[in-house]
């Protein structure tokens, strides 16, 4: 399902972990595309309030869990950049879909990096 937000579309996701060579690409790839899944599933379920669209990015935040196995075995981790850049692209989904008054640490509350 293409990204109907324009927005969101026209959003680089996880800039500056491409930016840096402490992570790697094919990783960091595995992270925007768990991030373009979770804009698909806003755009297919439209929350109607927080509390719903916290179900959709806590599970999205679960798969980042998982992710940063994959950053341990290449040598990377999700360390203090990163929580940054992935939490401020939660952020980013959330305001781009209207829910401005998102909490960012409620959004991936279910973190464990």
């Amino acid at each position: 399902m293409p990204i109907t937000n324009q927005q969101v579309a026209g959003h680089r996701f996880l800039r500056q972990l491409y930016a840096d060579s402490y992570f790697p690409d094919h990783v960091v790839d595995k992270g925007r595309t768990i991030l373009l899944r979770l804009c698909e599933r806003i755009e297919a379920e439209q929350p109607s309030d927080l509390a719903a669209l916290y179900v959709l990015t806590q599970a999205a935040t679960d798969e980042f869990n998982l992710l940063d196995a994959e950053f341990q075995t290449s040598g990377s981790e999700i360390e203090t950049v990163a929580r940054e850049e992935i939490a401020e692209d939660f952020w980013f989904v959330a305001s781009a879909y209207g829910f401005r008054d998102a909490d960012v640490e409620e959004l991936i509350a279910t973190r464990d990096w």
